[in-house]
This record gives C-alpha cells, sequence and structure tokens, in this order.
C-alpha cells in the first residue's frame, strides 16, 4: 500500500510508532497529485511549499511527542474556507485572487491540531450547484469514470479524497453539498448539527441552512475529524454550546436497541433500480446487525425542493450583496459611474447559477411577494421539521438513500436547472431541519459507480449515525475498494 492510500488512522498510527514521517506522507500525497490532477482535476491550488513546511514542523512536534490529533496528516480544504496564507475564491471569478486577513475557526482548528494544508479544492461557485460544473475554473471530474461528475458543491473535496489526492477534506452542506458528492465518489461524508461546528470564516450562501463537515475515506476517520471539529465558538452567533462527546467512541459493533425507520416518501418514483436494491441491502445489514426496522412517513417531503428553493436563494441575495466591486474582488474598471460599476462588476463576476439564485432570492424578498413566498415557505420549513420530530419521538434514526442515481454524465443536466435541483430532493431537508446526516459507501452500480446510503437523526445525535455507519461499513466489504486512475 502507497503511503497515500493510507486512512487517517493508519497514518496516524504510523506516525506516532516513528515508521513514517510526515514529510515522507506528505510527498507521497504530492506525487499522487502530480499522477492523477490532470484527470482529476479537484486543485484549485495547491501549496507544496507550505505543505512541506507544515510537514516538516509536524515531525518536530511528533520526535517531541506533542503533536495534536491530525499532527502531519495531509488535508485538503473546500475553497470557501477563509484562510489567511491561501487565496479564497469560492469557485467565483468575483473573488479572483483575494486572500482573506485570517482563517475560518476550523481551519485553525485544523492547524492547532497539526494538519498539513496542501491547498484548496473544487466547488460550485458559492456552493450553488450539484455537479461542481459551475466552478469558474476547472470542473473535477469522478475518479470512478472519467466523464462523470463528481456531485457538488464539494465535488473537489470528495473526488480529492478518493483519488488519493489528500486523506481528508472539509466541506460545507447547505442542501446536500457534502453527502452527495461523497455517495457519488464512494467516500464517507457528514453533515454535523446546524450549530455543532463553527461557521466563523465560512463565506456564507444561506446561513440558517449552511453547515461544515468532514469528507474521509471511512467512518473512524470521520469520527476523527469530528472529534477536532466540534464545539462552541463564540465569534459564530449560530454556535451552539453543547456538551463535545468522543465520536470514535460511538463505533460499536451491533445495532440493538436502535430503532431505524425507512421513509416511504424516498422510496418512490424517479429512484434508479440499482440504488433501490443497494439501499435495502444496507437496510438489510442494521437489520443484522440488532436494528429494528419499521415504515415511517414524512408527509411534507414533497414540498421541500420548493421550500429550499425559495428560502436558500434569499439568504444568498442578501450575503452576496456585499461583493459589490468596491471592498475586495473583482471590479470592473472601465466603469464610468458608481452604479455601472456595481452593475458590471457584478455580471462580469457572478456566475449564471449564482445570477440565476440572486434573482430568484430578490424577488421573493422583495416588497408585495415577501408574504406569498418567504415567510410561506419559512412556514412549510416549521412543517418539515415537525415530520422529523414525530418520527424522532419513536425512532433513532431514519434511512434512505443519498441521490436518486449514481453519478451521471457531465453535461447531462447543465441546461435544465429544475432537473438539477431535483436530484438534490433526498439530502435538501436534513439542511431545512437542521438535524445531522451521514453518506456510507454501500455498494456499487453495474457500470462500478459507487451508491451510498443517507442516515439522518434527530440534533446533536452524531454519535448514533457513527455507529450504524460504521455497523454497514464493516457488513458492506467494500471499504478498501479504489478507483482505479
Amino acid at each position: 500500500m502507497e503511503l497515500y492510500d493510507l486512512t487517517l488512522q493508519q497514518a496516524k498510527k504510523k506516525l506516532s510508532s516513528g515508521d513514517i514521517t510526515s514529510t515522507a506522507l506528505t510527498e507521497s500525497v504530492l506525487y499522487r497529485i502530480d499522477q492523477v490532477e490532470d484527470t482529476v482535476r479537484a486543485f484549485l491550488s495547491l501549496h507544496k511549499n507550505q505543505a512541506l513546511e507544515a510537514a516538516e514542523k509536524a515531525d518536530k512536534q511528533l520526535k517531541n511527542g506533542k503533536g495534536g490529533a491530525l499532527c502531519g496528516l495531509p488535508l485538503a480544504l473546500k475553497d470557501v474556507f477563509c484562510t489567511a496564507t491561501m487565496p479564497t475564491t469560492c469557485g467565483s471569478r468575483i473573488l479572483e485572487g483575494f486572500t482573506p486577513p485570517y482563517d475560518a475557526t476550523v481551519v485553525e482548528k485544523l492547524k492547532d491540531e497539526g494538519a498539513v494544508l496542501l491547498g484548496k479544492v473544487a466547488m460550485d461557485e458559492f456552493a450553488m450547484g450539484s455537479t461542481s460544473e459551475n466552478c469558474a475554473y476547472k470542473i473535477p471530474e469522478n475518479p470512478w469514470k472519467k466523464g462523470y461528475v463528481a456531485g457538488g458543491s464539494s465535488g473537489g473535496s470528495a473526488a480529492s479524497v478518493a483519488a488519493g489526492e489528500c486523506l481528508a477534506s472539509l466541506g460545507s452542506d447547505t442542501g446536500g453539498s457534502i453527502r452527495q458528492p461523497a455517495s457519488l465518489c464512494g467516500i464517507v461524508g457528514m453533515k454535523p448539527t446546524y450549530g455543532r461546528v463553527s461557521r466563523y470564516g465560512l463565506v456564507a450562501f444561506a446561513s440558517s441552512l449552511d453547515q461544515v463537515g468532514p469528507l474521509t475515506r471511512d467512518v473512524a476517520d470521520c469520527a476523527l475529524m469530528m472529534n477536532v471539529l466540534s464545539g462552541f465558538d463564540h465569534r459564530d452567533s449560530t454556535s451552539i454550546k453543547c456538551e463535545v462527546p468522543d465520536f470514535s467512541g460511538a463505533l460499536q459493533d451491533g445495532m440493538q436497541g436502535i430503532r431505524i425507520g425507512i421513509p416511504r416518501e424516498y422510496f418512490g418514483q424517479g429512484l434508479d433500480p440499482a440504488v433501490d436494491k443497494t439501499v435495502r441491502q444496507g437496510i438489510a445489514m442494521l437489520k443484522e446487525a440488532g436494528a429494528e426496522i419499521g415504515e415511517v412517513s414524512l408527509p411534507h417531503t414533497d414540498y421541500c425542493v420548493a421550500v429550499y428553493y425559495l428560502i436558500a436563494p434569499a439568504e444568498a441575495s442578501s450575503n452576496l450583496a456585499r461583493f459589490d466591486g468596491v471592498r475586495y474582488g473583482y471590479r470592473d474598471s472601465k466603469a464610468e459611474s458608481l452604479i455601472d460599476m456595481y452593475r458590471q462588476s457584478r455580471s462580469e463576476g457572478f456566475g449564471d447559477e449564482v445570477k440565476r439564485r440572486i434573482l430568484i432570492g430578490t424577488y421573493a424578498l422583495s416588497s408585495g411577494y415577501y408574504d406569498a413566498y418567504y415567510r410561506k415557505a419559512s412556514q412549510v420549513r416549521t412543517l418539515i421539521k415537525n415530520d422529523f420530530s414525530n418520527v424522532f419521538a419513536e425512532y433513532d434514526l431514519i434511512v434512505s438513500p443519498v441521490s436518486p442515481t449514481p453519478a451521471w454524465e457531465r453535461g447531462k443536466n447543465s441546461d435544465d436547472p429544475l432537473a438539477m435541483y431535483l436530484s438534490d430532493i433526498l439530502t435538501l431537508s436534513a439542511n431545512l431541519a437542521g438535524i445531522p446526516g451521514i453518506s456510507v459507501p454501500c455498494g456499487f452500480s453495474s457500470d462500478g459507480l459507487p451508491i451510498g446510503i443517507q442516515m439522518q437523526a434527530t440534533h446533536f445525535n452524531e454519535e448514533s449515525l457513527l455507529r450504524a455507519a460504521w455497523n454497514i461499513e464493516q457488513r458492506a466489504g467494500i471499504k478498501n475498494k479504489k478507483p482505479n486512475l
């Protein structure tokens, strides 16, 4: 096994014992990037010298027995996190070349624990998309099949982990943007409870929906990352003071006493037969492990897409107003007046999908339409939350598919925004309700594309998700299968 193929836990053990150095591990990962990046196209910016300097520092810490939980481990960052020593573009021309003056809280935490940060990876512009095809710079490929999407908006994060270009990555999830690409690329991805992980320094798309989470090669690595990322942050007004458990301790064999609900609304029309079959096999694994299985109903599921695509664009239209060409980012140099500068900077800097959502959101918030659209969507959002509360009064987990289909060919839905929006129908509700969710690989389609299974739990019950995901991982027997690049 090459060093770049190690999981976080495997590498951590070898580093602690002195069998390998962080410098050797980082050089192996950088070599892998040189090998496959022309195919995978995951990195928007790669900082080799910074990474090697961090690796040397980590080796000294490890030698002195002072290394943190991630000391010496090479990671990648979705290009939506503020980084003081790397550009942060959010995949958009309007932030081309912009380097923030500070680090996001989660970036600080990774550095404090000794992680080696390799660079920033591709994403849909301002996290708006399901395939990463909206990135202004490069579009990542699915490592399992050339010409197929890696998912989105954290497509570069998922592709880089699956391809061995990093040991783990950090992403953001506004409507499934961690879980969906994790499923399409055959890795583990977790969206924590809203408020569990600080959003300070995460460039906002939709503030009431965005959440930070890890993308990793296996469930044990996901638990390790959650141990580091979680915790209260006074700089984030949405951060919640809540005890952080040892998530690694949740990885126990067996599911005795765990009650699992299967939502009938998630297994209807439009679900690919291979996805249906694979997810039901995963449910059978949980039952075999001792879980109690029952059918449940989330009756307002049909409204999730409509509610999400009113609330998220409305919040985006407000959040993206700051990108005006005045304080930072792209500015049109030919404008002859202030209004022309605003108009032309935003017209040239933003891509089509971002403009579309700004227009939708501004319309929904405008005088005369607020009550009819945004307020009504917020009321239905409460009904969606109540659906989950009713189920979790009787069940510990909800299990379902992540995406209606495996990965699809690039360009398939590029000209049909509605079809693209509908691809997120199974993940949006977790963000609307603020609950945690996880995607774990469960099988493959007939043409070798990964299929993930999704589990959701009530607020701050990530431990049950990790336990269930770990049990599926142990029984599925596909943990060590890797794409052939």
